[in-house]
């Protein structure tokens, strides 16, 4: 009778682990899955950024700081891409700082849609970037039990790291997406 309870305590163990490690794999592809979004989102926002800086719109000195931060973040690898988005945000701040430089940018032909479609991607970055972090910090609590590192049930996979970036949209460009 003794040997059937170790069985089944055993049984239990091996399905809770089981369980577990399978609880860490989704969250470990839910992690993959936020962070391609959260580039496609960044790579849009930078590919519209530089569109516009190229577009003839802005006066030189802004269209070459806009087109260098879009540059930089859409050329910057891993280990420097939090910093270059970070300083697409500012440029962006810097270029659209006033409500007067969305309105000028809205009188060419085109204008309206590009600004329209600006004021989507900086609106969707923190959102991606939120959805990116949440499932990296369940992750990380899941990582932290010590079952998961008793037993190894990370297996190889590394240790989820956020994304951490300024993401603050243009005020003038923020309001006018909202209307």
């Amino acid at each position: 009778m003794t040997l059937i309870w170790i069985c089944v305590v055993l049984v239990l163990t091996g399905v809770y682990l089981s369980w577990t490690a399978g609880r860490l794999d989704r969250l470990h592809s839910r992690i993959d899955a936020a962070r391609a979004a959260l580039d496609a989102q960044l790579l849009r926002r930078a590919s519209i950024a530089q569109e516009l800086a190229t577009s003839g719109v802005f006066d030189p000195a802004a269209s070459m700081v806009l087109y260098q931060a879009a540059h930089s973040a859409r050329q910057a690898e891993e280990d420097h891409r939090e910093v270059a988005e970070s300083e697409l945000s500012q440029s962006l701040r810097a270029v659209f700082g006033e409500p007067g430089q969305v309105a000028a940018v809205r009188d060419f032909p085109g204008g309206a849609d590009a600004v329209a479609e600006l004021g989507g991607a900086v609106r969707r970055v923190p959102m991606a970037r939120r959805f990116h972090n949440d499932a990296v910090r369940a992750a990380r609590a899941l990582h932290r039990h010590r079952k998961v590192r008793w037993f190894r049930l990370a297996g190889h996979a590394p240790f989820p790291l956020a994304f951490e970036m300024d993401d603050e949209p243009p005020a003038a460009l923020a309001a006018r997406a909202e209307s």
